[in-house]
């Protein structure tokens, strides 16, 4: 089986083809640009592969409804160009094979509960921490769409007492992503934060800012695992801030040996690594191929 895989990034379009196992076989990346050159690449990259299937992991939000006239397309997005585009349909003029389409954070939820960290588990959630926020959640065995699907990036979450930024998200101002995102990162301390030392206060209010969504997200969703990824999660030392100030946010009220006392193998990085996202699109698209 050959599938087809389309990590559709904001700043980046991951494509590759692997197989039923979850095996990427090859891949390419390159620049997200306006939606028509951008596909015309990917189409170009999947053109004479013999793919039996498509899976497709977008940047949101989305429209998931397959009942509604505009599935497929990205919808409200503040990428330049992007807003109202059909991409599922574009790629469906291309290419007569079943495609499967959902956002990037929820098929790399998938991808890890099939192939990664939470494997054999039925529910994690996973959350991308980089250009913006974005949370997948995969519950009691399935991916959680609902009226369009989670936008826990967006979350409102509480000030740090040492922090007077106002936040950057477009929407929201202040809200996860307007204060924990990279952008947000370099907008507050005025360097990227690959360049940020790692004894910075920096890192201790970011930690503060993502545990509480964290919490908050075991508190509603009770997940058996939590996954965070995405470039800002590249800093070694974040991971352990966030077990410290989740335990601290919970107080002992969730009675989990998960939490009380197993907390660095429940809140952990990706199983998959980098390629969550390009497998959790592969994973779409071998559901796709069996739906047929």
């Amino acid at each position: 089986m050959r599938i087809g895989a389309i990590e559709a990034g904001g700043t980046k379009f991951v494509c590759g083809i692997g197989n039923e196992q979850g095996v990427i076989e090859e891949k390419i990346q390159f620049p997200t640009e306006l939606p028509e050159p951008t596909l015309e690449k990917v189409i170009e990259y999947f053109e004479n592969q013999e793919v039996e299937a498509f899976g497709i992991a977008s940047f949101g939000p989305i429209e998931l409804d397959r009942n509604h006239p505009k599935y497929g397309y990205v919808t409200t997005t503040p990428k330049q160009g992007w807003r109202d585009y059909d991409f599922v349909g574009t790629l469906r003029r291309a290419f007569d094979v079943p495609i499967g389409w959902d956002t990037d954070v929820n098929a790399a939820a998938f991808a890890e509960a099939r192939w990664g960290a939470a494997r054999g588990l039925d529910s994690c959630v996973y959350y991308t921490i980089g250009t913006g926020v974005g949370v997948g959640i995969y519950a009691e065995g399935r991916l959680i769409h609902g009226l369009v699907h989670p936008e826990a990036g967006h979350v409102l979450i509480r000030r740090h007492p040492e922090d007077d930024f106002p936040g950057n998200c477009p929407y929201h101002g202040d809200c996860l992503e307007g204060m924990a995102a990279g952008p947000a990162l370099e907008a507050r301390w005025k360097m990227k934060g690959a360049e940020i030392p790692k004894d910075h206060p920096a890192w201790r209010i970011e930690a503060f800012y993502i545990a509480q969504a964290v919490s908050n997200m075991i508190l509603t969703v009770s997940p058996k695992k939590v996954i965070l990824g995405g470039g800002v999660m590249q800093q070694e030392q974040l991971l352990p801030l966030i077990r410290e100030e989740v335990k601290r946010n919970l107080n002992g009220y969730v009675q989990a040996k998960a939490v009380l006392e197993e907390i660095d193998a429940y809140i952990v990085p990706p199983g998959l690594g980098s390629l969550a996202g390009l497998t959790g699109a592969l994973a779409l698209g071998i559901e796709a191929w069996r739906a047929q």
